[in-house]
């Protein structure tokens, strides 16, 4: 599962080590209409068997839903596995990560960097109580915050490394000002993961990894935009790498647009995409931050460049 994503034996030490069984008391699973529990009292035996095999299966589990809506989830542990290694930590770095989920993650970092070195931040008290619960099961006491993860925590401020698990419109300023110069901001944007490395407390740039990611977006954030895609041809449309396009272009380019950029500059991968901040701007691009193909973040506006 994780341990082919990892080639450094503490991230694997801490994914054997670390029981996800403890962090998902109780998940739900998509039927038709909506939603079924599955947790580890159900007497059925059956139903016990089928929570424990999800609980270490490689895929994305539903936690908390609300009114029919995901609201939280615990991710997928290669997924995770790719994350945690992208994100590059050393002995002695401190980490924020924002969006507590089940507390899974922050328990993965606190037995690598140990549990002081670990923050994680949640806008939802019923998350973060559920995280510390988990947490303390299974012997870990980081700091678990309630609040909005866009401010950051910055009472605990500065990080070396900046970690969301919730999907991006654009980059909260208030992670740059708590993350040290020389620091990494790995986030999801555009069914991508960006990573950033920080120049100071308003500059930092970087490209996209080759993974995609899929992550509930983050709360109390603009709406994500939403992609046009009428008349493109379906085989495109079925495309991962094509729907990153029109996910980080969305509201910026029309569908015939970033069709006529996919053919031109044959079909480019995620890594050849980044984002620059620079003070109150910030724009993704293609290539180069100064390049022909360049489009805001933040609120849409008008198709241009940044």
């Amino acid at each position: 599962m994780a341990d082919g994503e990892l080639g450094d034996p503490r991230w694997r030490a801490a994914f054997t080590e670390v029981p996800r069984e403890l962090f998902v008391p109780a998940y739900f699973v998509g039927v038709p209409g909506g939603y079924r529990r599955r947790s580890r009292e159900d007497p059925d035996p059956a139903d016990h068997d089928a929570w424990l095999t999800g609980a270490y299966a490689d895929e994305p589990l539903a936690t908390y839903v609300r009114d029919g809506e995901l609201i939280s989830s615990s991710s997928q542990p290669s997924l995770m596995a790719k994350m945690l290694a992208a994100l590059d930590v050393e002995d002695g770095h401190t980490v924020l990560e924002i969006g507590a989920g089940t507390g899974y993650n922050a328990a993965l970092l606190a037995h690598r960097l140990g549990e002081r070195a670990v923050t994680t931040v949640d806008l939802d008290p019923e998350i973060t109580e559920g995280a510390r619960e988990h947490l303390a099961a299974a012997g870990f006491h980081p700091a678990v915050v309630t609040g909005d993860g866009a401010l950051g925590c910055p009472e605990r401020a500065p990080f070396d490394r900046i970690l969301a698990t919730c999907a991006l419109t654009s980059v909260p300023p208030a992670w740059l000002a708590q993350c040290r110069p020389g620091g990494l901001i790995l986030a999801p944007l555009a069914t991508g993961l960006i990573a950033l490395r920080v120049r100071d407390a308003t500059h930092a740039e970087g490209r996209f990894l080759r993974t995609s990611a899929f992550f509930v977006p983050l709360r109390g954030a603009a709406p994500q935009p939403v992609p046009h895609s009428g008349g493109l041809p379906c085989r495109l449309l079925q495309s991962d790498r094509f729907r990153f396009l029109l996910s980080l272009t969305a509201g910026r380019l029309g569908a015939a647009d970033a069709l006529a950029l996919w053919r031109d500059e044959d079909g480019p991968p995620r890594e050849r995409f980044g984002v620059t901040v620079a003070g109150d701007r910030q724009w993704a691009w293609l290539d180069s931050p100064d390049g022909p193909w360049r489009w805001p973040l933040g609120e849409p506006v008008s198709p241009g460049g940044a």
